[in-house]
């Protein structure tokens, strides 16, 4: 699908969807599952996407390599994801501040359906060689476009609706999505490797997770059609205040606050590869222990991650953004060196222990995140400046991370490299939050 195309479906969409839309304001909590459902189905795809890479893609896609080294392409194909976020950040974030925040959220939501949807109906190496691999990347570039456009109007949906003393719980919802959409992922993919043999699920199995993706795109279809356009983007229409280049004038007007909203990303991004992504890796290939005890530990740690980013977004309210990203920090450094102490004990507690301890202290980051990125801009920008920081430290950060982690463990052998790599990242974050404003508490720029 072109994004002609889904820009059309999603006028379309979005004009039906606008005529059933009561004039009453929704309640939080329709907001709050509609703000969570976007980012829940792309991280469901993405998860989906990230476990198939570390599972079976390097057999599937990559059969001519070994092992490791498969794996290792694989990740580098879900590295495009990642690439591809700032082009749907620049188009999605113009059209997000120039259109309306809804109306992108139904753009983005077709085309990652669509796209995850295709992946599970693609040839395999064996039946088009070349070509499926080539397509393979494609689609992943559509999935990154789509997320890159997506985030910051699910948060926006959300924060601009809501009360401002409480923005950064509001806009926390948001980023309870990837923890629900990993947790649903991970558990789809678990039960169907429960219920199929290695070689079903090599050879067919795989591809349920991906066409399943479909009944959550009509289901967040439905949960977006009682939500109207946020009033700070009304009043901002009304006033014919609207920007006319948004993405010119946040990288000339705005590019101090661009560099620290993204360099807040970085780290907590790397730790999640760590943490979620290449646990898998280790855990199957490395420790050589089952499937499921690796898909058991992310799950466990997800759902307590779901729980804690709000707990966090809401604690921000009251202490404010950095202290509590700072703490979360801090903390990501120490257990970038504690996770592989207690994942080499080979033992199933530590293991679960490793990652969930992990994802909480990614919490403390990520809770506060959504809310402190987007305070950084005013309303007219505020869709582009938050798009543009998200997927471009999405590339330095997430967007390459499991590829840097497998190809440094190879090289050196050692998972002391990969602890020094993560506490650079989260070296980055630290500095631009020391360098950054605080921002609750304070009225949002118009």
């Amino acid at each position: 699908m072109t994004n002609a195309s889904t820009i059309s479906t999603a006028r379309s969409a979005a004009g039906t969807l606008d005529a059933a839309t009561h004039a009453a304001k929704p309640g939080m909590g329709r907001l709050a599952a509609a703000s969570t459902i976007g980012t829940t189905l792309e991280w469901y795809d993405f998860t989906v996407y990230n476990l198939m890479a570390a599972l079976v893609f390097n057999a599937v896609f990559f059969p001519s390599f070994d092992p490791l080294t498969g794996t290792i392409l694989a990740f580098s194909t879900y590295a495009v994801g990642y690439v591809s976020r700032p082009l749907g950040g620049v188009l999605f974030g113009h059209l997000g501040d120039k259109l309306g925040r809804r109306f992108v959220l139904v753009a983005t939501l077709i085309l990652m359906g669509v796209a995850t949807g295709l992946m599970g109906v693609l040839p395999t190496y064996m039946s088009w060689g070349i070509w499926s691999p080539i397509l393979l990347v494609a689609l992943r570039f559509l999935q990154g476009a789509a997320i890159g456009g997506e985030w910051a109007g699910a948060v926006l949906l959300s924060m601009e609706h809501g009360e401002q003393h409480q923005r950064g719980r509001n806009a926390s919802f948001t980023q309870v999505g990837p923890s629900c959409g990993t947790l649903l992922g991970t558990g789809f993919i678990a039960v169907v490797s429960l219920w199929l043999s290695p070689e079903d699920f090599q050879a067919w199995g795989w591809r349920v997770p991906f066409l399943s993706s479909v009944l959550l795109v009509l289901f967040g279809l439905w949960l977006r059609k009682g939500v109207e356009e946020t009033p700070l983007f009304k009043e901002m229409e009304a006033r014919k205040s609207t920007a006319k280049t948004p993405i010119k004038e946040v990288f000339v007007d705005h590019w101090r606050r661009l560099l620290v909203a993204g360099g807040v990303r970085i780290g907590s991004d790397v730790l999640y590869a760590l943490v979620v992504v290449f646990t898998l890796t280790y855990v199957t290939s490395v420790l050589h222990l089952s499937r499921p005890l690796a898909l058991s530990a992310t799950m466990i740690g997800a759902a307590c991650n779901a729980i804690a980013v709000p707990l966090f977004g809401s604690l921000s309210d009251k202490l404010g953004r950095r202290p509590v990203y700072i703490a979360g920090a801090v903390l990501a450094v120490v257990w970038a060196f504690v996770f592989f102490r207690l994942m080499d004990s080979a033992q199933p507690l530590q293991i679960c222990a490793a990652v969930v301890v992990g994802l909480i202290i990614h919490a403390m980051m990520y809770g506060p995140q959504a809310a402190f990125v987007t305070e950084q801009f005013p309303t007219r920008v505020r869709y582009a400046g938050s798009s543009l920081a998200y997927t471009l430290a999405g590339i330095v950060g997430g967007g390459f991370a499991p590829l840097i982690i497998a190809s440094l463990y190879k090289s050196y052998g050692s998972t002391l490299a990969i602890s020094l790599y993560v506490s650079a990242a989260v070296a980055l974050t630290l500095v631009a939050l020391l360098v950054a404003r605080e921002t609750a508490n304070k009225p949002l720029e118009s």
